[in-house]
């Protein structure tokens, strides 16, 4: 039988219909003035797959106590709202009213922690994330700490992408920590055999004075409520800043400083460097089929970055598979 955690593990996810006209409406008011932000359509346009999401973890992770569902006031008409493991959460409700309206993430992602009644302890996890075979509690915390892997990696620059936000977030992280100090205080952290042959990425960089960046793994990452608190109390001005702009833009930080910051702080243990898998839609499509077919991974992203793909035929394909290892509804599902 799976030894379940004393302590309560909630997740959170953020979600768009990029469909409504009533968002699209407000959103088109702020359009005009946004000069260095990605508001691509990409970033809103529904694969249809979110019954698997739900259907994923009923399944896979049934000891997951709430699922906090943000939304700018949508919802999809097959949503049982009604199931007691739901929580229903509108922008409005817990982000700050000067931030609003946003159509970024990132403010989205850093007030979550203002969300009434999330557990110390929760998962971040996209719309493009899905778990796809057994998962348990220790996979994400262990002795009330995030299990992640603290793999440092020479962050580079490329032009699209996110690059400048994670090079502000390590700013932020090393305007606050010493490398030196913090490796010296939890060595068997940074240099653990649980990353197996990935351990050698932090040897390669250990000569650096300062953290130079992380490998970011693009699926479900465990959180502590209380970092998100500290980070905030430390790094308010950043943070506001952010959380000011209405679409994303090369100034923000994201919610990976939270992370980062865990590391720092020491407030983690060294976690599975197999756990998951990034995928690219359109890129990766043999691989996405045999990722979910197989349930090789217990956790798959896939990604969105191409807008020139054809979108009907992928998503179809994709729902296809997904509908081979999650036939039946979840009670999540009318």
């Amino acid at each position: 039988m799976l030894e379940l955690s004393k302590e309560s593990i909630d997740i959170v996810m953020p979600w768009v219909d990029g469909s409504d006209m009533e968002w699209q409406k407000e959103k088109k008011k702020y359009d005009e003035t946004t000069s260095n932000g990605d508001n691509r359509i990409i970033r809103y346009r529904d694969w249809e797959m979110l019954p698997y999401w739900f259907r994923g973890i009923e399944k896979y992770a049934p000891w997951v106590r709430k699922i906090h569902f943000i939304t700018w006031g949508h919802l999809p008409k097959w949503l049982n709202t009604e199931n007691k493991k739901l929580n229903i959460v509108k922008h409005s409700e817990y982000i700050p009213s000067k931030y609003l309206p946003t159509f970024s993430s990132h403010p989205i992602e850093l007030n979550i922690f203002r969300i009434k009644d999330l557990s110390e302890q929760f998962i971040y996890m996209n719309d493009d994330t899905y778990i796809v075979a057994p998962v348990s509690q220790k996979d994400f915390f262990e002795k009330g700490l995030p299990k992640d892997c603290a793999l440092e990696a020479i962050h580079q620059f490329k032009r699209g992408g996110i690059d400048h936000i994670v090079a502000n977030d390590l700013e932020a992280l090393n305007a606050n920590f010493s490398k030196q100090q913090v490796i010296r205080k939890n060595r068997k952290k940074w240099y653990s055999l649980q990353y197996k042959k990935h351990m050698l990425k932090n040897l390669y960089v250990a000569p650096y004075k300062n953290f130079v960046g992380f490998e970011n793994p693009h699926i479900a990452l465990p959180f502590l409520k209380s970092t998100f608190v500290e980070v905030w109390g430390r790094e308010f001005d950043v943070l506001d800043k952010t959380c000011h702009n209405k679409f994303r833009s090369i100034s923000d930080v994201n919610q990976w400083l939270m992370r980062y910051w865990q590391f720092a702080s020491g407030k983690f243990i060294p976690g599975n460097v197999e756990l998951g898998r990034f995928f690219v839609i359109g890129k990766d499509d043999n691989n996405i089929k045999n990722a979910i077919l197989n349930q090789k991974y217990k956790i798959i992203c896939l990604s969105d970055d191409d807008e020139n793909l054809n979108f009907d035929l992928e998503k179809k394909k994709i729902c296809s598979y997904f509908e081979e290892i999650l036939p039946e509804k979840s009670t999540f599902e009318l």
